[in-house]
């Protein structure tokens, strides 16, 4: 499984010609306290009934708390069929620590 950091990510989102799928796998509660910008909503429990909702030509950065259940959800969407799967060491937590250091913490 690929992993990035959050100032890894952070770089690719700033190029204009990426196209990245951010899939946060969080509760809604932990969503609206702080998200990435543009990353998709979709619980991890949600997950395994959704999977047609997913893009499979897209490359898709699972994203939770702390990358606990981003990296459980990065490894069911391999063992599903999905092959560019990329998650976020550290998720939200360490993007707010390493690149928006004004977004909100829990």
């Amino acid at each position: 499984m690929k992993t990035i950091t959050a100032t890894e990510l952070n770089s690719h989102l700033e190029q204009a010609d990426n196209a990245l799928f951010l899939l946060d796998v969080r509760e809604p509660h932990e969503f609206e306290i702080c998200q990435i910008p543009n990353s998709h909503l979709m619980p991890m429990r949600s997950i395994p009934n959704r999977l047609d909702q997913l893009p499979k030509d897209a490359a898709i950065i699972t994203i939770c708390h702390h990358g606990v259940r981003s990296q459980q959800v990065a490894q069911f969407l391999l063992q599903n069929g999905f092959n560019n799967i990329t998650n976020l060491i550290g998720g939200v937590n360490a993007w707010a620590a390493d690149v928006d250091g004004s977004m909100p913490t829990y």
